[in-house]
């Protein structure tokens, strides 16, 4: 439990960002779910192709790589195709949905956490 508020309290803007889009995501598959196995293997080959080019872009000729960078270049490409897939024909803005219910949810979801790390944050000497 204290690795994990120590990762909040020292958490930046750019990775609460990405754990936000991870959070709508996870939401959207949870109202959206389709157990086609087609969806998830194209999206699965789609993460493998443009995961393989991001890394590519990205690696530097010397170094140690960072497993959760990788890990990371793979999972969105992923998501991006399976979210797409999921909400096709569904009536969705963007990444909007237009069922409030389901906005409202993704939208909390996203708020609770970044409380928790403001509360880590402004708390963090009196909870460890």
């Amino acid at each position: 439990m204290k690795w994990l508020i120590q990762y909040l309290y020292e958490i930046k803007l750019d990775k609460a960002i990405l754990w936000c889009y991870l959070i709508w995501y996870v939401v959207v598959v949870c109202f959206h779910f389709d157990p086609s196995v087609k969806i998830w293997i194209n999206s699965l080959g789609i993460s493998v192709v443009i995961g393989t080019g991001l890394i590519l872009s990205v690696s530097a000729s010397k170094g140690k790589r960072d497993h959760w960078q990788t890990f990371r270049l793979y999972l969105m490409p992923f998501c991006v195709s399976s979210f797409s897939a999921l909400i096709k024909e569904q009536g969705f803005i963007i990444f909007i949905s237009p069922n409030i219910t389901e906005t409202i949810v993704a939208v909390s979801c996203c708020g609770l956490f970044l409380s928790i790390i403001f509360v880590v944050k402004v708390f963090k000497n009196k909870v460890i």
